[in-house]
């Protein structure tokens, strides 16, 4: 229960300090950012934190949930839209592909509202481990992604279940090293310049669908492409 002694904060505040949290723990990570940054950062004192979100832990779950809910949300409504022009029919890999990552690369692309940011914190929780996280991250992606898990699965009858959720992994591997930023890049690249957002969308949309279309493990190796083949059944699947 909140004191009724403690000042109610402007309504402003409390998004201060979600957007002084988002870019801290961008720039230092979950366990190197203090509340003290964070606060000295939004303009705010530990009240107004303790009344808004009560701890650290609460605090990360609401940088994430304020954003997360509304892409997964877009994502679904995709979906949703495509499944409804398909009616009943299997949709293209594609496009499916398509409203899952092309919806978080377009939230990337966006430096004015904070979707760049927050998809950069994004990237950098899948590629930095923290149990905490990953286990809310889970939680709040599982409908979203048994629903497009699903799609893949009726779009692909002829590719094995556990090969298609090795590809999602992947492709998800993939968007979140992408989204983190060029740090990594310019390790052996040197200074990197293309580092565009909305140059990032072309560019590894064509990487995670060509990863999609790929044969099955030993099927080139054998100079074959049997009935499962991802390549033969998602490139026909896709077709346009």
């Amino acid at each position: 229960m909140r004191d009724p002694a403690v000042r109610q904060p402007a309504p402003e505040t409390r998004d201060r300090i979600l957007d002084a949290a988002e870019a801290l723990f961008v720039e230092h990570g979950f366990e190197a950012t203090s509340m003290r940054m964070i606060t000295g950062q939004a303009g705010a004192n530990i009240a107004a934190v303790n009344y808004h979100f009560g701890t650290k832990d609460a605090l990360i779950q609401e940088v994430f949930r304020r954003r997360l809910t509304e892409l997964n949300r877009r994502r679904l409504a995709a979906l949703d839209r495509l499944e409804a022009e398909a009616g009943g029919a299997p949709l293209k890999p594609s496009r499916i592909v398509q409203a899952f990552f092309g919806t978080a690369l377009e939230m990337a692309a966006d430096t004015m509202n904070g979707g760049h940011t927050f998809m950069r914190l994004l990237g950098r929780t899948y590629t930095e481990p923290n149990g905490f996280v990953r286990q809310f991250l889970a939680e709040e992606y599982a409908e979203a992604v048994e629903r497009f898990l699903a799609a893949l699965y009726r779009a692909l009858p002829d590719v094995p279940r556990d090969e298609i959720l090795w590809r999602f992994h992947f492709m998800m591997g993939a968007m979140s090293y992408a989204i983190a930023g060029t740090d990594a890049l310019q390790l052996f690249a040197g200074q990197f310049d293309d580092a565009d957002p909305e140059r990032l969308m072309p560019r590894l949309m064509s990487f995670l669908l060509g990863g999609l279309r790929a044969p099955l493990p030993g099927a080139e190796a054998n100079g074959e492409e049997p009935a499962g083949s991802v390549k033969r059944g998602a490139r026909t699947a896709a077709r346009k």
